[in-house]
């Protein structure tokens, strides 16, 4: 008796055969802005802090909670304010 396949698996399965989707280098939900540049092309050229609180807000609510991804965004700019304001530059 054959068992039953998963038909989550089996569509992600098909997808990603019909589309040829590369989940590591361009996965489509990082097209997801309006205006179709990847957020990496902006943050590439910040430094770590400042890259991530843009990440965080390009995406924001895009994978889950706003709100948390707003958050995260903030940890980000405050631990660039602090490193500023103590002339780590």
């Amino acid at each position: 008796m054959k068992q039953p396949i998963n038909e989550e698996v089996q569509w992600n399965t098909v997808a990603e055969e019909l589309y040829k989707v590369d989940m590591v280098n361009q996965p489509p939900h990082y097209r997801l802005h309006p205006s179709g540049v990847e957020c990496i092309q902006i943050t590439e050229h910040m430094n770590f802090c400042l890259g991530n609180a843009v990440k965080y807000i390009w995406r924001a609510g895009e994978k889950g909670d706003a709100i948390e991804d707003l958050k995260k965004a903030r940890f980000y700019i405050d631990r660039e304010i602090n490193r500023r304001e103590n002339n780590d530059l």
